[in-house]
């Protein structure tokens, strides 16, 4: 598409998203015909309206393998933007995606608020994430007010939602995935164990890293 072709189509089309078209082209591609669930932030709450809230919202998907993906909408640019035309990436280059372990997509809203936390953290600091970095908590379950052994997470690329394009440039996936505390420690001791870590998990059958809150075990 050229950029006389983009402008007429803006005109056009007071609807026209192609950031946002680039997302859910990868999630429809994984799950043909299903509508997921989409928890959408208030348009007052959002920071071009003076709030806080720099993610437009998150969808959640039910994968057929038994786990909910979720992923989120706003770390690129979503909607008709003539200066972001013509981009090598869209905006921050990548959206985020968890893929967790639960039934439904209501019992995954403490990660949605916490995708909205690191959404701000890139926001306000500048700092954008990248895969094979991790994120450190406080100590204690991911999940606050839960007894977890799940208390920091690791970045990794989605292990089944592929990059796109759009008009704005490449968008890509990051995962976040769970880990414990003593995992955590292990990586920051040897950044090689980020992969060992991967594939053990793999190994035991995890193969799309999935986040289980209720994992008993430590892979270090």
């Amino acid at each position: 598409m050229t950029k006389e072709e983009f402008l007429t189509r803006l005109k056009e089309d007071e609807e026209y998203a192609p950031g946002w078209q680039a997302i859910d082209d990868a999630f429809e591609t994984l799950y043909p015909g299903q509508s997921p669930a989409h928890f959408g932030t208030l348009l007052t709450s959002r920071a071009m309206m003076g709030g806080d809230e720099y993610l437009d919202g998150c969808s959640v998907y039910s994968s057929p393998k038994g786990y909910q993906h979720l992923v989120t909408y706003g770390m690129t640019v979503l909607y008709g933007d003539e200066d972001a035309f013509g981009g090598e990436w869209n905006g921050w280059g990548y959206e985020m995606t968890m893929k967790l372990k639960e039934q439904d997509a209501e019992s995954c809203m403490w990660a949605i608020n916490m995708m909205s936390n690191l959404a701000r953290y890139t926001y306000t600091t500048k700092r954008f994430f990248e895969p094979n970095q991790f994120v450190k908590g406080n100590g204690t379950s991911l999940h606050a007010g839960t007894d977890s052994l799940i208390t920091a997470l690791l970045l990794v690329y989605d292990t089944e939602a592929k990059p796109q394009m759009s008009v704005y440039g490449k968008t890509e996936f990051i995962q976040l995935v769970g880990i414990t505390e003593a995992e955590l420690e292990a990586i920051i001791a040897d950044r090689s164990n980020i992969s060992k870590l991967t594939a053990c998990m793999k190994a035991d059958g995890n193969t799309d890293l999935v986040t289980d809150m209720k994992r008993s075990r430590s892979y270090f």
